[in-house]
């Protein structure tokens, strides 16, 4: 997995060499999250140490973690939402966060993955919403998506949900690669092609706030576009899971106006191979109290995981739940 770079929490290091020495065994889970500069790697960070508590860790209730026993879980920094559902396909991966749209498509094998089903993606929650951020230098503004057309515009990774979803946005307005100079780069270095004057505007969609954004709007400047409300209802008539949605005022210094833009659901995704005991403990690990301080405290988007919206929009997506997911939701009383 040479394009992953892995990151693995101060406080997994520090017991990993305790750990081999125990008599338990260690199990190791590896969550595919994205670039760097975005959300999911920060989010699948605090996931990964909360759901850990490797060999020879001190107990939960005498300070120590309160993951599933055992279990050593590494967030591992990748090109999102596409890789990561192949890799969770394929048993590169254990998991991945993931786009709503995308995981709904790879699964059924639909639309740019018609004939390519990822028939064991599994799904073991609703995460935050993903808003997309169509980022322009600073003054800048245009009037649809139609005005990118002859523009230099950052379309994000290939491989990633945003890219795939924002070049179907992008034709219904009659922007294709043949008419735009596309960039396929990821959050970090689209920032820096645009603050450098090298892109007109690009687009990335995650958890607000984003880090290269913070440092972009706090250095050179930025603008956001936003939507009409006509804009957003074609955009969610052509990719339902994109629904409208605000980003507030002030989230970016300079940035003084809500922002209404399409968001799509991150969803947190498995196969269907992982053991139904391993993914039910992982799933209980998710929800207990320990974990809530750790997404209260880590990035802005933490406080927006939570339980009671765990299942939102996940029976509508098409994709199920994993048996062991699903067995503790039956018994937190959250899915009858």
């Amino acid at each position: 997995m040479s394009k992953m770079k892995t990151f693995i929490g101060a406080v997994l290091a520090t017991t990993i060499l305790a750990g081999a020495a125990a008599a338990q065994s260690p199990t190791f889970f590896r969550i595919g999250t994205g670039g760097a500069g975005g959300t999911y790697f920060p989010i699948g960070g605090t996931i990964a140490n909360g759901i850990s508590s490797p060999p020879g860790s001190r107990a939960c209730d005498e300070g120590g973690q309160c993951g599933v026993p055992g279990l050593i879980a590494i967030a591992q920094s990748t090109t999102a939402s596409v890789f990561n559902n192949a890799a969770v396909q394929n048993g590169e991966l254990e998991a991945g966060l993931a786009a709503a749209d995308v995981t709904r498509s790879m699964y059924l094998g639909e639309g740019k993955f018609e004939g390519k089903a990822h028939p064991k993606l599994r799904v073991i929650a609703n995460l935050y919403p993903e808003d997309l951020h169509l980022v322009m230098p600073e003054g800048a503004e245009i009037g649809d998506l139609g005005d990118l057309a002859e523009k230099r515009v950052g379309i994000a990774q290939a491989g990633s949900g945003t890219q795939v979803a924002v070049l179907q946005m992008l034709n219904e307005w009659g922007v294709t690669r043949d008419n735009m100079s596309e960039a396929e780069l990821n959050q970090a270095q689209s920032a820096e092609r645009l603050a450098d004057g090298q892109l007109d505007a690009y687009f990335y969609a995650a958890g607000w706030p984003v880090a290269a954004m913070v440092q972009l709007a706090s250095t050179k400047g930025m603008e956001l576009h936003s939507f009409s409300d006509e804009d957003l209802a074609k955009i969610n008539e052509l990719v339902p899971a994109y629904i409208p949605s605000k980003i507030p005022a002030g989230v970016y210094e300079g940035i003084d106006y809500d922002v209404k833009t399409p968001a799509v659901s991150a969803m947190l995704v498995v196969s269907s191979d992982l053991d139904d005991e391993l993914v039910y403990g992982i799933t209980k690990a998710l929800w207990n109290d320990n974990t809530r301080k750790l997404l209260d405290n880590g990035h802005a988007k933490g406080k927006q995981i939570t339980p009671e919206s765990a299942l939102d929009g996940v029976a509508a997506l098409g994709v199920p739940l994993h048996a062991g997911a699903e067995r503790f939701y039956k018994e937190a009383g959250l899915l009858k």
